[in-house]
């Protein structure tokens, strides 16, 4: 039997929380007050996926590695799969709009569309839409 986990939090280091929560909020996530404090929130993306944005002292508590500089290295891609194509270009524009950088052009490969941006602190994010009738005639 594989693994059957109910919820994913990914962790990532930021250097202003503040700031992160500031361009995250612009974007459109929302954020869940019970698991925030002076050093880490919880943004919410849907009722089982949560990414926990860490101030990097704090982050460091959490691993004895040296944390990546996400503005010249890539440990992680932040994948989010959403309804449409529009929403896909909707929640890039956003980020960008909130200053966050560009990272990749649109890809359009007929049954997936996707666009990418990097966050304020450079970590990758990917938005797509996967058509799923694209996909069943093949």
């Amino acid at each position: 039997m594989g693994v059957k986990a109910d919820k994913i939090f990914v962790n990532l280091p930021v250097k202003d929380l503040n700031k992160s929560v500031d361009f995250f909020t612009k974007v459109g996530f929302e954020f869940d007050a019970q698991f925030t404090d002076e050093n880490a929130t919880c943004m919410v993306v849907n009722e089982h996926i949560f990414v926990m944005l860490l101030v990097e002292d704090f982050f460091k508590t959490f691993t004895n590695k040296e944390i990546s500089d996400a503005a010249k290295s890539t440990e992680v891609i932040v994948a989010l799969s959403v309804d449409s194509k529009e929403q896909v270009d909707e929640i890039v524009n956003r980020a960008l709009n909130s200053g966050g950088q560009p990272s990749k052009e649109p890809m359009d490969q007929g049954f997936m569309y996707g666009w990418s941006f990097q966050d304020i602190d450079g970590h990758l994010w990917e938005v797509f839409h996967m058509d799923a009738n694209a996909i069943a005639q093949g």
